[in-house]
């Protein structure tokens, strides 16, 4: 049995979690049409029950932000009961569990959305190449330029859908700043191109919509109950943050204020985000390290918690092909493969069929054991 300090329990507000494992969001598109998650999303989230924490894949907060087919909600009653069947099981074997608002923003194509429209983002800039729709793929659709109205729509999003994950159960929610989303539009140099109170090229006004949204959630079911993810100077779907410096570090220095329950932050390989706005969080921050690198080894994340850049690490692939991570860790166990051509699936085969350590065999008495070899 290892000592990894990845193993060690850690006191996340009035959550207790027994190792600081974090099983990162990932999407896998296993809702129905509608956005409601499928039966099989519970057994797939109680499997992985055992991590420190577990964050949801994205869950779209209304129709308006729906960044593809297959992608759940949390806007419905059906949504809400879908929901709340995943987290009762989490529970029930034990977890913890995070629900990550993703709003896709300029994300989606109208042949793959519930309401047929065309995705609003920041700026009429539309996501390069081509997007998954029923049936394949299509160029993506030039965006429509969300007006001041859409904008503070989006922050009632956010709030009216935090409000159903705590009614489905979570223990918290997490607002996707990060890889190429809504918020992350806003705070990107090409994806915000206006010149109202939203942009006009200033810090301040850049980062305005995310201090909304984070600010609104936390006022709705509590900053303890709110956390950021961001992944500063991520080039995924053509994002570009030319100086992304000046920029977090005046939203961290912002919302470090507000007393989230946590900050998760991607490092990456353009802009070293752990280094240079760690000293400026003091709640706890959860590290990922494994976007656009290789994935993240056992000791690759011992070797974040020993610098002290992070207080919890997430992992993404691994928790794909390993629901029983932690305890694989514990005994330096090798890891499953990823059936990679079931990834995004819709039902179980590469989603809740990749097997667990066998458990141990209880050990007989010894007299049990001498007597039994005796007749």
């Amino acid at each position: 049995m290892t000592h990894s300090p990845l193993l060690a329990p850690y006191e996340l507000g009035r959550l207790h979690l027994p190792n600081r494992i974090v099983m990162a969001p990932m999407t896998r598109l296993r809702a129905a049409d509608d956005g409601t998650p499928l039966p099989v999303v519970a057994d797939h989230y109680a499997q992985r029950a055992s991590a420190g924490l577990i964050v949801t894949e994205g869950i779209w907060p209304s129709s308006r932000g729906q960044a593809g087919w297959r992608m759940p909600g949390l806007e419905t009653e059906d949504h809400i009961r879908g929901w709340r069947a995943v987290t009762e099981a989490v529970h029930a074997a034990g977890g913890r569990i995070v629900a990550q608002l993703m709003h896709g923003g300029r994300h989606g194509h109208p042949l793959a959305r519930i309401d047929g429209d065309v995705p609003a983002g920041p700026s009429a800039v539309p996501v390069p190449g081509d997007v998954h729709v029923p049936g394949g793929k299509v160029p993506a659709p030039q965006p429509r330029t969300m007006t001041v109205e859409d904008v503070e729509r989006a922050v009632h999003d956010h709030v009216l859908a935090a409000r159903n994950a705590v009614e489905a159960g979570f223990d918290a929610v997490e607002l996707h700043g990060a890889n190429s989303y809504l918020i992350h539009q806003f705070l990107a140099d090409n994806t915000n191109l206006r010149d109202d109170r939203y942009g006009r090229g200033s810090v301040r006004d850049r980062i305005r919509f995310p201090l909304e949204v984070v600010t609104a959630v936390a006022d709705a079911v509590g900053a303890d109950r709110t956390a950021l993810r961001l992944s500063p100077g991520n080039p995924q779907e053509g994002m570009v943050e030319r100086n992304p410096g000046p920029v977090y570090r005046a939203l961290v220095e912002e919302v470090d204020r507000i007393g989230l329950a946590y900050l998760h932050l991607i490092d990456d390989d353009h802009y070293p985000a752990l280094t240079d706005l760690r000293p400026l969080w003091h709640g706890t921050l959860i590290a990922n390290v494994g976007e656009n690198r290789d994935a993240t080894t056992k000791e690759g994340g011992e070797a974040v918690l020993h610098e002290g850049l992070a207080d919890l690490v997430s992992y993404g692939r691994a928790y794909i092909a390993n629901p029983d991570l932690p305890e694989r860790f514990a005994v330096d166990a090798p890891l499953n493969e990823i059936d990679a051509a079931h990834l995004y699936g819709h039902g179980a085969r590469g989603y809740t069929d990749y097997p667990t350590l066998a458990p141990p065999r209880p050990t007989e008495p010894a007299g049990l054991a001498a007597s039994a070899g005796t007749h």
